[in-house]
């Protein structure tokens, strides 16, 4: 008997990604008054995509540079830019780097970051070996971006939920959040959100941060941190970066994520970088050295160097003083529109429509939670409604982009939100 002629066909089809599906829906659409609050990029208050001036002016420098060549970067990447992201991160003055014990490699995005963390913790984290895939466990928070549970099972680790965000009070649920990490079983490997936190906006304050970091290093718990949105949260760079430089002050072993695809706004160009802390410098038993040939090989054999335009751009403005503080500025300035918005949002809610609340204390959270997203405390027929009713693009968990509202729109958002509270649209 022949061989079927339809090799793959047992493939089965996958339904489209949520967010992208809901921007090429928002596009379709003819409604004039039609608000995209689904994706995750910074747009002005015009509603246009934003280019950094600092970003423009150093692409001309690049443009303008006849030394610049297109050879392969290191596999490592832009050395530049490797040496450069870390202390962005970790603060010039960190023990860490000072030490030698940061290993760093560019990646693709934060996306790629998070997929070497975890492949690299697959293969070489001592609490997991001779474990199954099931016992490989990287517990993440209930909610958390949609791509981390994807990334993480396709390297072989298992995502699991833990207790953060709480429906009843749209904001943190600590204690449930303490009470599972305190019980845990030692070591476990714990994802989080170093600020803005993905899709909530509702972030730990420094206090609570350093309860759960003393968690931490009672249990042995790894730190996998995802940094998104470093300067994008509140404005300040170290600000932002205040969680991941305390716990590397209370010594917990840890890696870090960086993605420049918010707070640089280079989307499309993948520019990012995973660090990895070690315990001691050099070639010895859990010495960066050790682990950084890793990560090269990890590189190597996946997509042997990675690409330099991004690096450039980035390595420029981080290490040109000038640049530096422009780029600052220019961050300032997206955080500071997102918290107006915020703030005027809350305002037409709270006290020109005066729309019943959604949670316990009234629509204050939208006020108190930080950082590109929102979750409004909608319901999923309520934001089904806005979404066929209104023509309000966003996802069905509440969540929406603070970044796509605007003085032009706010208005009529606020107006559709008011109507779908009180079962008027």
């Amino acid at each position: 008997m022949a061989p079927s002629a339809d090799v793959f066909a047992t493939t089965p089809l996958n339904p489209p990604d949520a967010i992208f599906k809901l921007t090429a829906d928002y596009k379709a659409d003819t409604f004039d008054k039609k608000v995209n609050l689904g994706v995750g990029a910074y747009r002005d208050n015009a509603g246009k995509p934003f280019v950094l001036p600092v970003v423009r002016k150093a692409k001309i420098l690049i443009a303008n540079d006849e030394t610049l060549d297109h050879e392969y970067l290191p596999i490592a990447g832009l050395p530049a830019f490797t040496s450069a992201t870390g202390k962005l991160i970790f603060g010039e003055d960190s023990p860490a780097l000072k030490e030698g014990r940061v290993s760093t490699i560019q990646t693709i995005s934060g996306t790629g970051a998070n997929h070497y963390g975890a492949a690299f913790l697959e293969r070489f984290y001592g609490p997991w070996a001779g474990k199954t895939k099931e016992e490989k466990v990287i517990y993440v928070s209930n909610p958390t971006w949609a791509n981390h549970k994807s990334i993480f099972n396709s390297v072989g680790c298992t995502p699991v939920d833990y207790p953060y965000y709480d429906p009843k009070t749209i904001g943190l649920n600590l204690t449930a959040f303490l009470d599972f990490l305190r019980s845990a079983p030692a070591q476990s490997v714990f994802l989080l959100h170093a600020c803005a936190h993905n899709p909530t906006g509702v972030d730990p304050t420094r206090e609570q941060w350093k309860e759960i970091a003393d968690i931490f290093t009672a249990k042995g718990h790894y730190a996998f941190f995802d940094c998104a949105y470093q300067g994008f949260a509140s404005g300040d760079l170290d600000n932002d970066a205040w969680a991941v430089r305390h716990f590397v002050e209370k010594k917990v072993p840890l890696l870090v994520c960086q993605s420049y695809a918010k707070n640089a706004g280079l989307y499309g160009e993948r520019i990012g970088a995973l660090n990895v802390v070690a315990s001691h410098s050099g070639d010895v038993e859990g010495g960066a050295q050790r682990i950084n040939s890793q990560l090269l090989l990890m590189q190597r054999s996946e997509i042997s160097n990675p690409p330099t335009f991004g690096a450039r751009i980035v390595s420029l403005i981080l290490n040109d003083p000038k640049l530096f503080a422009e780029w600052k500025q220019d961050i300032s300035s997206m955080a500071e529109r997102i918290i107006l918005m915020r703030k005027k949002l809350f305002d037409l809610l709270e006290n020109k429509y005066k729309t019943p609340a959604v949670g316990p204390n009234g629509w204050s959270h939208i006020t108190s939670q930080i950082g590109m997203f929102s979750f409004t405390g909608l319901n999923p027929q309520q934001c089904k409604d806005l979404l066929e009713k209104g023509h309000i693009y966003l996802t069905a968990n509440g969540r929406i982009s603070m970044a796509g509202l605007n003085e032009s729109n706010i208005e009529y958002f606020a107006e559709c939100v008011d109507k779908v509270v009180r079962g008027q649209l």
